[in-house]
């Protein structure tokens, strides 16, 4: 099996073999700039090689392997075989074995599946302990021997202080975790996973997994990741670049969907209405409602002759279109080449010949009757029309037409001012007009806060492609937030994606857990509660005589700890905390960050300190929910600070900490 200096020498040859690696893409590159063969070919093989030396260039310093197999004798395809894994595959020298094995790698799912039970032809199982990049400890599991018992090492890698943005989980998957990320590109999966259990991280190793499974078809396809706010994204953007994928795009749903400024803001009962279905409806009856009924013939100039075309002809050729349900901006498309083609049908019949530019002549001919029958337009144009109040068509109720419509509309659509909520509609009627970029694969995260219009947008993206949903129904806070998640995913246009819930966090101590499981049954959703793997952390409830103070001593101490520091605050209380908290030298930095309650799903703090939980729970219609999320930051510690009563659904619990 080899010593520590052993596997420390070894760390030698992979640094030399990553050298290598990277010399020889530098060298393809030259190569590559006066490759024969098409231009096309070569810009796409150089583009490609220039990528592939810049990924390398950048790699994230780190260990170059977690974990190591030895297989044993009876193995029918490994025996006797050894191999490290790592995040990325490392060539051999002279185009020997590869020195490690990418964690994706079908031998390198043993590593994550074995045990005891099963040893799956491992003989020894061995993980590695890391100081930054120097390797410091290893421990083994003799699984042929029945040897499997609580790893040390594992422990360490999961509860150690979380600085920074999230990191890669490769050297920890479960072997739950591992079958959501494996399991095949066709399936669409949602993952209901409470706080720390690890769904964000799944989804991201899912992304990476299916890219290298996957690649050729997914590069032409293309990779989403959605997430909630940018907060969010920034958190989790170095996760991907550290497993070796660069080329995945990441972004929020909003900044997906932006072809417009957002510069005003709806009301909540607006809203409501705004990213209810119905809307789907309403403004599909606006856009097809400017589709006309031909009335005359057409008559197109043809030299000193003029085709003509029945005002008989002219429904069929309109009506068969309508029924063919195509995109809007197709379909006028398909009306103007039969028009054409009945007309080509009669100068055929007259011996003329239909060339390309006498078809380019009489389809300009055309343009003015299509302009009538099937007009060309804008989604800002519909929705312009539908804001104002021109298209009432019974699928709203008089007090909902109201909520939406402007009292004082806007002189002309250029003039309008667009809410977040518009963003969708545009989008909606974007995809009437012509279907929008489909991807290969979307991870959604933050999926239980998505409106039924915001997962239409969702659906058009994926409509051939597949999801990967990750959310928790408990965190559900906006005023459309998912019951279900079976439903859920049908707006997604994925009604048979399986839905499998993740119960054991990895992430948040026990202490905390009970304390957010209490909150379960006050929020009315149907969610296991969660087991924690940690039986470490701390949780302390603490009365102030005034909440300022309170705060500004409960992060003094929190900073004399290891790791990041979060105060989480009703929004209306951000301000006044972090002033406090700079009077007395304690400055927002990379360690210490004061946010607000609503910008919290989706991050994670070492020590976490929940200012004023009845200000959370009071701030919104969904306030418990909002708690819940406060709550289940921390992974490592929590302190819940608070002036006024504690919320009757909390407090109990609380004194009983």
């Amino acid at each position: 099996m080899g010593t520590l200096e052993d596997e420390k020498q070894y760390v030698e040859r992979c640094t030399a073999g990553l050298r290598r690696m990277l010399e020889g893409a530098r060298d393809n590159v030259i190569v590559g700039e006066s490759v024969a063969g098409d231009r096309y070919s070569a810009e796409r093989l150089g583009r490609h090689l220039k990528s592939l030396a810049k990924e390398l260039s950048e790699e994230p310093e780190g260990p170059p392997f977690f974990g190591r197999l030895d297989f044993g004798q009876d193995s029918a395809e490994h025996s006797g075989r050894a191999y490290h894994i790592g995040r990325r595959h490392i060539t051999g020298e002279h185009g020997g074995p590869p020195v490690v094995i990418d964690w994706r790698a079908p031998v390198a799912r043993a590593f994550y599946r074995a045990g005891a039970r099963d040893p799956q032809g491992v003989a020894v199982r061995r993980r590695f302990g890391w100081s930054g990049t120097t390797l410091t400890s290893f421990e083994d599991e003799r699984l042929e021997q029945g040897e499997e018992g609580k790893s040390r090492i594992l422990a360490a890698e999961i509860e150690r202080p979380r600085v920074g943005p999230m990191r890669d989980i490769v050297a920890t998957i479960q072997p739950e975790q591992d079958d959501l990320v494996r399991a095949d590109l066709d399936a669409s999966i949602c993952v209901q996973g409470a706080p720390g259990t690890g769904k964000t991280a799944v989804g991201l190793h899912r992304a990476a997994y299916l890219l290298y499974a996957h690649r050729q078809r997914l590069e032409r396809s293309g990779v989403l990741v959605l997430g909630p706010n940018r907060a969010f994204l920034g958190y989790i953007s170095a996760v991907l670049p550290a497993l070796g994928e660069m080329e995945v795009e990441q972004t929020t749903l909003e900044r997906l969907l932006a072809t417009v400024p957002v510069t005003a803001v709806d009301s909540e009962a607006a809203a409501i209405v705004k990213h209810d279905a119905r809307m789907a409806e309403v403004l599909r009856r606006a856009l097809y409602g400017r589709i006309g009924k031909p009335v005359e013939p057409v008559a197109v100039p043809d030299g000193s002759y003029r085709w003509r075309v029945t005002e008989e002809e002219l429904r069929r050729i309109v009506d068969d279109t309508r029924r063919e349900s195509l995109p809007y901006g197709v379909g006028r498309e398909r009306v103007q080449a039969r028009v054409v083609a009945a007309i080509r049908r009669q100068a055929e019949a007259r011996g003329q010949t239909a060339n390309a530019a006498w078809t380019r002549r009489i389809a300009r001919g055309v343009t003015p009757f299509l302009d009538a029958v099937w007009p060309a337009v804008k989604p800002a144009e519909v929705l312009y029309g539908v804001l104002r109040g021109d298209t009432a068509c019974g699928v709203l109720t008089d007090a909902e037409w109201a909520a939406i419509t402007w009292a004082k509309p806007p002189r002309s659509v250029k003039t309008a001012k667009w809410t977040a909520a518009d963003l969708v509609l545009l989008d909606e009627v974007a995809g009437l007009i012509e279907r929008p970029r489909g991807y290969g694969h979307v991870i959604l995260d933050e999926a239980q806060d998505l409106s039924p219009m915001e997962c239409r947008a969702v659906a058009r993206r994926s409509e051939h492609g597949s999801l990967t949903v990750l959310g928790d129904l408990a965190q559900g806070t906006t005023p459309w937030a998912a019951s279900s998640w079976p439903e859920r995913m049908a707006l997604l246009g994925k009604p048979d994606g399986q839905v499998i819930a993740l119960t054991t966090g990895f992430r948040v101590p026990a202490a905390v857990v009970e304390l957010a499981n209490t909150l379960l049954t006050a929020l009315d959703v149907q969610v296991p509660a969660t087991r924690s793997y940690r039986s470490d952390g701390r949780l302390r409830v603490t009365e102030a005589a005034g909440l300022e103070k309170g705060v500004v001593e409960a992060v003094r101490e929190a900073l004399a700890f290891e790791g990041s520091v979060g105060v989480i605050a009703a929004d209306a209380d951000v301000e006044a905390l972090t002033s406090a908290l700079g009077d007395e030298g304690l400055k927002a930095d990379g360690r210490l960050s004061v946010q607000p309650a609503s910008l919290v799903k989706g991050l994670e703090y070492d020590h976490v300190i929940v200012a004023e939980p009845a200000a959370i729970a009071e701030a919104e219609r969904r306030g418990l929910n909002r708690l819940y999320v406060a709550l289940t930051r921390a992974v490592s510690r929590l302190d819940v600070v608070h002036a006024r009563p504690l919320p009757p659904q909390l407090s109990r619990s609380a004194k009983a900490s």
